[in-house]
C-alpha cells in the first residue's frame, strides 16, 4: 500500500518520513518517483565519524554545488524526529536536540525542525528550494537526516541522507528520495530522474574521499 495521507504543516507534501519506509521503491507516495543509492565510502570508526560530521554540517548540499543559506533552527529544544525499523514501524526519536552546534563558518548544524534555503542548478536544471529538516538520527553507528520541501521548488518531496558503520567495519552512505512535479516542465519523469541522478552523484562526491569521476 502507498504511504499515508498525514500532512505536516511545515512541508508541502503528505508522506512525511516516507524516505525511511522499507518499501519506498516498490510503493512510492502517489504521483512520486522514488530513488535510492548506497555506496561504500571506507571503513572504520574514524571514517564513520568524519563522514557523519560532514553530513551534519551540510557538506553534501554544499558539495553538490548548492548554496545553503538562511538556516533557521527551530525555536526551543526539538526532538530529532521519527525513525523506522526494518519492518517500517516507527521507533522512538534517537536524541533530543538541546545543544545547538555550529560549523567553522558559524552555520548551525543539521537539527530537527531547522528550515534552510538552497539555491543552485544541476546541469541546467533548477535546484532552488526552501527545505525543512524532518528528522535527524545520531546513534553510535548511524548518523543522518531527511529534508522535506516547504516551497519554491520545481518538485515536492523528501530526501534522506544516512551514514552507517556496519558490524563488518565498512562505512556506507545511502541517499533515498521521492519527489512529485510542481513545475509543469518537471512532470516528465525522465527529467526528474536525470536531475535526481546528478544530485546523488554530487552528494557522493562531497562525502566520499574514494569517489572518482568515471572516465
Amino acid at each position: 500500500m502507498r504511504r499515508g495521507t498525514f500532512r505536516e504543516g511545515t512541508v508541502d507534501y503528505a508522506a512525511v518520513g516516507a524516505t525511511q519506509a522499507p518499501d519506498l521503491l516498490q510503493y512510492p507516495p502517489e504521483r512520486s518517483v522514488a530513488a535510492e543509492e548506497s555506496w561504500r565510502i571506507g571503513s572504520g570508526e574514524a571514517r564513520f565519524q568524519t563522514a557523519g560530521d560532514a553530513l551534519l554540517s551540510w557538506t553534501a548540499q554544499r558539495g553538490a554545488g548548492l548554496t545553503v543559506k538562511d538556516v533557521r533552527p527551530a525555536s526551543g529544544p526539538m526532538y530529532s524526529g521519527v525513525s523506522f525499523d526494518a519492518e517500517g514501524n516507527p521507533t522512538a526519536p534517537s536524541r533530543l536536540e538541546a545543544d545547538q552546534r555550529f560549523d567553522a563558518d558559524g552555520t548551525p548544524y543539521v537539527a530537527g525542525g531547522t528550515t534552510i534555503r538552497v539555491d543552485g542548478r544541476v546541469k541546467g536544471m533548477n535546484a532552488d528550494a526552501e527545505l525543512r529538516v524532518i528528522f535527524t538520527v545520531e546513534e553510535p553507528r548511524r548518523v543522518g537526516f531527511a529534508l522535506g520541501t516547504v516551497g519554491d521548488s520545481v518538485v515536492s518531496g523528501e530526501e534522506s541522507f544516512m551514514v552507517e558503520w556496519y558490524d563488518n567495519d565498512e562505512v556506507w552512505f545511502t541517499v533515498r528520495a521521492f519527489d512529485a512535479a510542481v513545475s509543469l516542465l518537471y512532470r516528465f519523469a525522465a527529467l526528474r530522474r536525470r536531475r535526481r541522478r546528478e544530485l546523488f552523484t554530487r552528494y557522493l562526491r562531497a562525502i566520499s574521499p574514494l569517489y572518482t569521476t568515471p572516465a
